[in-house]
């Protein structure tokens, strides 16, 4: 019998190494070396015990083209868009978030609405006993009573128990907690994450039930464990959002059944999370009309527009490096659009101290959102509020011109179904809209001087 042994494994690329390294020399990443013991197997069947598939080849053709597979609706509106529709039969889904933000309480309430929509379930807690997970449901809305709780962590049990209540969809809450006695180390660890994820989409694969697994994050944001394991599952989704705000955003960014970088909105509330069936109104709850450095854009979410409101404030630094503070936007962009703004609209912000925020926690990552940043610094210098009815769509060059940007009409139209009667486009746009004043910007000098005092 071999005696068990260590590798260093990229949590990265998955790149093998003997020893130990700073740097890993498959991907070039610093800090990704990870211990990981290798047991007697190291986690693969005895090859002179493994038998032939008992499914054939077969040609796609001989497979027929039917109306496409039938999906699980939970009911949860904002959940069922992000997936594309609903839950895929067989299909591996990973929900990855920060701690607290929800994960547990999101797949509880899809647990409780599929049962009573009829579909079994069977909820797996490694990390709360079935007592804590009661206590939990019992905050819910719904009645989560018909759900079968399991509090186990070894995958074998889990497995087992998902084959004999012949369940349709299995939620592993985490996938992180999970281990096999086929391989040495503790739970967690690249090797067990790896092989316990694998394992279960052979489980959603040749059984049929589709699995929801809940995945940690590390402080850099991405899935904790091997980036083999987003390759693995069908579907990645993170449930992001501050804990001080009530709102959560369900990204996708990887969807074998659906479109990528969908968003769906949820209000969390004492019962547990609700969808949120305006997103663009509740990012624009609470804005303040006749207030300075204020300014509203239409992002692209997948195929979703989003109003959104920028907020900015420039005021006199009181240190010798004044401070770029940027809260929902890259900080590198915002020194970007100051030196633009500066040099090519006449705007001195060598001594003053510039914040800019995006409320309702979204995040602004197209250049299309570049005008109204620069409207509502704009607003802000000379302290003369913007139109309150007015929408800033434009990317924003180095030479101070103002672009034309995708999907102009949809944003537009969202503008207009929220109240908003002005636009300001680049000059290049050709668009028109009824109920809609739509007003050409040259460049970023000529947005300075419609807004100066």
């Amino acid at each position: 019998m071999a005696r068990p042994h260590s590798v260093f494994r990229c949590t990265d690329c998955g790149a093998e190494q003997p020893k130990w390294a700073g740097r890993c020399d498959g991907c070039g990443a610093w800090n990704t070396l990870v211990e990981e013991a290798v047991g007697r197997t190291g986690g693969r069947a005895d090859r002179k015990h493994a038998v032939p598939s008992g499914s054939p080849p077969v040609r796609l053709s001989a497979l027929g083209a039917g109306p496409g597979v039938e999906r699980w609706r939970t009911g949860l509106a904002e959940f069922d868009y992000v997936l594309g529709g609903g839950i895929v039969p067989g299909s591996v889904v990973l929900v990855g978030g920060e701690p607290g933000i929800g994960k547990s309480t999101l797949l509880l309430q899809c647990a409780a609405r599929l049962e009573h929509a009829g579909v079994r379930t069977l909820y797996v807690s490694g990390e709360e006993s079935p007592d804590q997970v009661r206590l939990r449901a019992d905050r819910l809305t719904l009645d989560a009573g018909a759900v079968h709780v399991l509090g186990e962590t070894r995958l074998d049990a889990i497995t087992h128990h998902a084959r004999a209540l012949d369940v349709q969809v299995v939620f592993v809450d985490s996938i992180q907690t999970t281990y096999t006695d086929d391989l040495e180390g503790a739970p967690g660890n690249v090797g067990q994450v790896r092989e316990c994820a694998a394992r279960l989409m052979r489980l959603a694969k040749e059984t049929g039930p589709a699995v929801l697994l809940v995945g940690h994050v590390t402080k850099g944001g991405g899935i904790a464990g091997p980036k083999t394991l987003e390759h693995i599952v069908d579907t990645v989704l993170y449930f992001e959002g501050e804990s001080t705000l009530d709102h959560r955003i369900l990204r996708a960014v990887k969807n074998r059944f659906g479109s990528v970088d969908e968003i769906g909105v949820f209000a969390m509330s004492g019962a547990g999370l609700e969808p949120v069936a305006d997103p663009a109104a509740a990012f624009l709850a609470g804005r303040t009309s006749g207030v300075s450095g204020s300014a509203v854009t239409a992002l692209m979410e997948g195929t979703r527009p989003l109003l959104v409101e920028i907020q900015a404030l420039a005021a006199k630094s009181g240190f010798g490096t004044p401070q770029r503070v940027a809260t929902g936007l890259d900080h590198r962009r915002l020194a970007v659009l100051l030196a633009v703004l500066e040099r090519r609209g006449g705007l001195p912000f060598g001594a003053l101290d510039v914040f800019v925020n995006v409320t309702g926690g979204a995040r602004l990552v197209e250049p299309s959102t570049d005008l109204a940043v620069l409207a509502a610094l704009v607003s802000s210098v000379h302290d003369r509020p913007l139109p309150p009815d007015a929408v800033f769509l434009g990317e924003v060059g180095l030479g101070g011109e103002v672009r034309p940007v995708a999907a102009v009409e949809r944003r537009l139209g969202e503008a207009v179904r929220q109240g908003f009667r002005r636009a300001f486009l680049s000059a290049r746009s050709r668009v028109t809209l009824p109920g809609l004043d739509v007003i050409a910007v040259d460049g970023i000098g000529d947005l300075a001087r419609r807004f100066a005092a």
